[in-house]
């Protein structure tokens, strides 16, 4: 993408590196002092075999055609250290589709099952895997399902699926989903927007 998560690993973690598809993408990162970067498709990532010990995959696999969808979960295992970690974000149940899904270029969101049947094939063993932002999906719920309903609105007008709300608005569902993250360290959340998977390379 533009860098931020690359940047929140390099600050937290150590040595990071990180590609995207786009030269837009590539540009602004390199603009904002990001120079471990390449522009690449996840079906085919730019660097040596066992090179990490950590590979991120941040809301990517859902908007790669099935072809590359399993080239790129090949591609992480291939990078990957034996083992190593893997952590890899989706959107998730299909109930929840909507005009964000629009402006995310969507082809499928996932369950449990599917995200395993992907990861598996490729050499993975699952260790952990839970929902994410469960607490706001009574609202989403009833959202999406009216934008289904009405018909899902062209990417030109579903921006406003990305504006941030009021402040104190904001501040609430941070909170909300603060608290949230706690919970979800101890237990998985049976339901919710996202699905965030710890995969591992057998050493």
């Amino acid at each position: 993408g533009t860098g931020t998560n690359l940047r929140l690993l390099l600050e937290r973690y150590g040595e990071a590196s990180g590609f995207d598809l786009t030269w837009t993408g590539l540009q602004f990162a390199r603009r904002s002092g990001l120079t471990r970067v390449a522009q690449a498709s996840a079906g085919a990532v730019p660097f040596p075999s066992a090179a990490f010990d950590i590979v991120t995959s941040f809301d990517v696999l859902y908007c790669l055609p099935d072809d590359v969808e399993q080239e790129a979960a090949r591609e992480m295992w291939r990078v990957l250290r034996p083992g190593g970690a893997a952590i890899i974000n989706v959107a998730a149940m299909e109930v929840l589709r909507g005009n964000h899904s629009v402006l995310s270029a969507e082809l499928r969101r996932y369950n449990r099952a599917s995200l395993r049947a992907r990861l598996e094939p490729a050499g993975f063993r699952i260790e952990r895997m839970t929902y994410t932002n469960a607490s706001l999906f009574p609202v989403m719920l009833a959202v999406r399902g009216v934008q289904r309903l009405i018909g899902l609105a062209a990417e030109s007008e579903a921006e406003g699926e990305i504006t941030v709300p009021a402040a104190p608005v904001n501040a609430m569902l941070g909170a909300l989903l603060a608290v949230e993250a706690g919970i979800v360290r101890a237990v998985p959340m049976p339901f919710g927007s996202s699905l965030l998977c710890l995969a591992r390379k057998p050493a």
